[in-house]
């Protein structure tokens, strides 16, 4: 057992209610789970008992809520770090795009032209037919058919 500082008191009065006469005006005493333990031993009624067991799960609790509160705390801290660097990382990258110089620039709009350019097609004409290449024969080409007189 031990008697709380006038800061940790102060600290514990925030959290909780104060009455409406002003409090109290000494600074209280307070358990630690062991203390607790020890008290159980001297005290033995139903609900010294029965006290106990709640005080004891309410230290339980406590450790089990510290314990998850750190883990929160380490992989907050893990992902501040990983955002920091994402921001370094996007800085320089904002840095090194805006370090090309205005001649360079030019020169990408440039080939973006000539590409551009490139892709747009000239209407296709219609072409003349061609003449048919290979062997003829007579039924292939109407002046050397052969005519039949009287029919």
């Amino acid at each position: 057992m031990f008697q709380l500082s006038h800061e940790e008191f102060t600290d514990l009065m925030s959290q909780i209610v104060t009455s409406s006469w002003g409090g109290i005006r000494k600074l209280p005493y307070v358990f630690t789970e062991q203390g607790v333990a020890m008290l159980s031993g001297l005290l033995n009624s139903d609900i010294a008992i029965e006290v106990n067991i709640r005080i004891m799960r309410t230290f339980a609790a406590i450790r089990k809520y510290l314990f998850t509160n750190r883990q929160i705390s380490a992989e907050l801290e893990a992902i501040k770090v990983k955002l920091e660097l994402l921001e370094r990382n996007d800085e320089e990258n904002l840095e090194a795009i805006n370090d090309l110089s205005k001649d360079m620039r030019q020169e990408i709009d440039t080939i973006y032209q000539a590409i551009a350019a490139l892709s747009v097609r000239e209407p296709v004409q219609p072409e003349a037919p061609r003449k048919k290449i290979g062997f003829k024969t007579s039924h292939s080409v109407p002046h050397l058919q052969k005519k039949t007189p009287g029919i």
